[in-house]
């Protein structure tokens, strides 16, 4: 026995209150789509288990949940070669040097958030860190989308002031693309052994402040 069905014949009323849950619905996933950042996370410790990594992996996990699109490059294992000073890149749009900074590089023009997670090494920034920095001189000469830029640090003394330095040499970065900002800071002190950031409240600060990017 085969049962037949009414055809459903919607009125007027109805059929506007659909066609205007379809246009709402769309503008909220214009919106979603609008809002959503590319963020590149780059993680500059050398070391197993570092705890600048793992305040990255929480930055990264927030802004996940905000849903935006986040990728991490890790430092360890890249091919960085000290910047030899010629000014090629100025000409050329990139580096003649034949290594990995030229693919960090292009992820880092079409990102609209840079995070950058260090160890403090003697009051400053870790050494790769600002190599990769010193090479993406080919930067300053092109259309970069970068706007926001944060910056993770760790550091096995306490004192508030342990990070200033590391944090005015970024700034000296961001300086030269001024279209850009230094959007947000955290700083994670006695912390010296690997993993020693394990259940810190500074984690749950990097998440928030991932979700906020």
């Amino acid at each position: 026995m085969r049962i037949f069905h009414k055809p459903v014949i919607l009125g007027k009323k109805a059929i506007n209150l659909l066609s205007s849950l379809k246009q709402t619905n769309r503008k909220k996933t214009n919106q979603k789509q609008d809002n959503m950042k590319k963020v590149i996370v780059i993680s500059t410790s050398l070391r197993a288990g570092s705890n600048s990594d793992m305040l990255a992996d929480k930055f990264m996990e927030g802004a996940l949940q905000a849903g935006h699109e986040v990728e991490k490059i890790s430092l360890i294992g890249k091919d960085i070669r000290f910047c030899r000073g010629c000014l090629a890149c100025q000409k050329l749009g990139k580096c003649v040097i034949q290594d990995d900074v030229d693919a960090i590089m292009q992820k880092v023009l079409h990102a609209d958030v840079i995070v950058w997670a260090t160890p403090i090494y003697y009051f400053e920034m870790s050494g790769q860190m600002k190599v990769l920095i010193d090479r993406m001189n080919a930067l300053y000469t092109l259309d970069y989308q970068f706007r926001d830029v944060y910056m993770l640090t760790v550091a096995a003394e306490e004192e508030p002031e342990v990070p200033q330095r590391a944090e005015a040499g970024l700034t000296g970065w961001i300086d030269c693309f001024p279209k850009s900002r230094l959007a947000g800071t955290l700083f994670c002190g006695g912390v010296a052994a690997p993993r020693a950031i394990s259940g810190h409240s500074k984690l749950n600060e990097a998440y928030e402040m991932g979700l906020h990017c």
